[in-house]
This record gives structure tokens, C-alpha cells and sequence, in this order.
């Protein structure tokens, strides 16, 4: 089994931007905090895991530019529907 070091930062990378999730949703006294900063940091936190990992992982890196684009404009696809949903959420409550 060959060890490839370029894995091993991505995981790290991903595995660090968890921890941030975590740091982010817990206030200094442990309970749970939401608002607009935490909710869109989280989402924000998110939509970059996918595309490391679509790039990293499923090999979208090598692959022809045109699937590329199609994933990274399915990523903000994917961004305008999530903070499309959660903002009219707010404005309709």
C-alpha cells in the first residue's frame, strides 16, 4: 500500500474544518447558539467540504474541465438553494 501525503493533508483539512463546525455552534458555556453567522459559517463550512472532496476523492481534479465547472456550478447550485431556503425560512417566521 502506497502512502500518498496529498490524502493525508486533504483529511486533515477536512477533519479541521469539522472541529471549526463544532467550535463555531458551541458558546463559551457549552449550549447550543443559532443565528444567521453560525447557520451561514455552517453552510459555508459545508458547501467547501464537498468540493474538496469531489475534487480530492472522487477525482474530479484530473478529470476534463468541463466536469469541473458542472461541479462546481453544482455546488452553488446547491449554495443558492440552501441559503435561499434558510433566509426565506427567516423572513416567513
Amino acid at each position: 500500500m502506497k502512502f500518498n501525503s496529498r490524502l493525508l493533508v486533504v483529511w486533515l483539512v477536512l477533519a479541521a474544518l469539522t472541529v471549526s463546525y463544532l467550535w463555531i455552534d458551541h458558546s463559551a458555556d457549552g449550549s447550543l447558539r443559532s443565528n444567521v453567522v453560525v447557520t451561514s459559517s455552517v453552510i459555508v463550512i459545508a458547501l467547501i467540504k464537498v468540493r474538496i472532496i469531489f475534487r480530492e476523492f472522487m477525482e474530479v481534479r484530473q478529470a476534463p474541465a468541463l466536469l469541473c465547472r458542472l461541479t462546481d456550478a453544482w455546488v452553488l447550485l446547491i449554495a443558492a438553494g440552501l441559503f435561499g431556503s434558510y433566509f426565506v425560512g427567516l423572513a416567513l417566521r
